[in-house]
Order: C-alpha cells, then structure tokens, then sequence
C-alpha cells in the first residue's frame, strides 16, 4: 500500500529540510507525498479542506489575534512548538553584515525583499515579522529563489526567523539580531478534531527537534 502524505507552509527553509528527512527515513517502494509552498491563505485553504494534513505558520506577537480569528473561522487550529526572535537576512557582502544588532531605520535605504500575499490579504497575513512597518523601498516576490536573488544582487533584507537550514537558497545569506520586542511562535496548523496520521506525527517530532536545534534568539 503507497505511502501518502502532504503538508503545506509558508516559505521557510526548515519546512523543506523536514519534508526530505520525512520522505528519506520513510523509504518504501511506493508512496505519494507532497510539499506545498503557499501564501498565508493559501495554507490556510489547504488544511481546511483537507488537501493538506499540516500547515507549517508563524505568528508573531503582532498578527497572533488576527491569525487566531480567521484559523477559527476556517475550523483549522494552531499548535506552537517554539518561540524565536526575528532575524535580519541580509547578503554577506551587505555593508551591515558586521553590527551586532540592526534597526529598521539602519536598513531603510536598502530593498526590502517579502513574499508577496494576495492582493486582499490582511497585513497580519504577511510571512514577515514587522510587516506592518512602512518602507521607502519593496521588492514582492513568490518564491525562495526569486526572493534570495534580489537580497544578494542588491544589497537588500528581508525579516525571517533566521532558521536558513538545510537548502542552498539560504547559503549566501547571514542572519543578525533585530532590535525588537516582537517575538515569533513558530509551529503548524491542522484541521479541528482530525488525529493525525502516524507520517504527520513524525512530521512534527523531526519538525520541532529542528526548531529547537537551529533557532537563534
């Protein structure tokens, strides 16, 4: 009997290095798996009706209540696996890739880079902490690689967790601390009332191991 599995994110680099590892120690001569990069709504979609059995989110101390209203109106609940603190990515040529600590007023000169949400989507859907900050300069983009060109060609930034594990997309990129009081809670969505399936409950585990093993505060 095939294997079957799905699980959808936001664009996060520990998202994918979980799904492999899943897919790798579960070995087997038949399967069916999926991995889906979605926007915030997209995610949310996606577990709600069951196309997906997870949803790998963040809120932030900023967008929790709004996030909380629509996994409610949707029939999806939230589970936490950690807290971090929000990151500065930025190239290792960036001329501030050597300060202890960056403010978003150091940075208002350079692009900042962000995955782009749908064109009605609530700013506490934005994948980036401190979303809701106004900048001068703003490149949106749809996916990991469109998102870390940009960052490295023009010397911009973008706000991540700071977790860039496990895939090259984050090789040319360092992370600093940001001068903030907002916190990130890192976890996954599922659908209300559904037990998981053995897969998806090692999902989690490998999920949450990573978290707690590559998270910088």
């Amino acid at each position: 009997m095939a294997k079957n599995f799905a699980v959808s994110g936001q664009h996060y680099l520990f998202n994918v290095q979980t799904f492999a590892s899943i897919v790798l120690a579960g070995g087997g001569d038949a399967y069916e798996y999926a991995f889906r990069d979605r926007t915030t709504q997209g995610v949310i979609d996606d577990v709600s009706s069951g196309t997906s059995e997870l949803g790998v989110l963040v809120e932030t101390t900023r967008t929790a209540d709004e996030l909380e209203a629509a996994f409610a109106r949707e029939g999806v609940e939230f589970v936490e696996l950690i807290k971090s603190a929000p990151r500065v990515a930025l190239p290792a040529s960036h001329p501030l890739v050597n300060a202890d600590k960056l403010t978003l007023e150091q940075l208002e000169d350079y692009p900042y880079v962000y995955f782009e949400q749908e064109e009605d989507a609530p700013l506490a859907f934005a994948e980036e902490a401190l979303a809701d900050e106004k900048r001068h300069k703003g490149i949106a983009c749809t996916d990991r690689a469109s998102l870390s060109e940009p960052i490295v060609a023009l010397n911009g930034y973008t706000v991540t967790s700071g977790i860039l594990v496990g895939i090259s997309d984050g090789a040319g990129l360092k992370t600093l601390p940001l001068d903030t009081d907002v916190t990130l809670h890192l976890g996954y969505i599922v659908k209300r009332g559904v037990e998981l399936s053995e897969t998806a409950k090692r999902y989690v585990e490998k999920l949450d191991a990573n978290l707690k093993r590559y998270a910088k505060f």
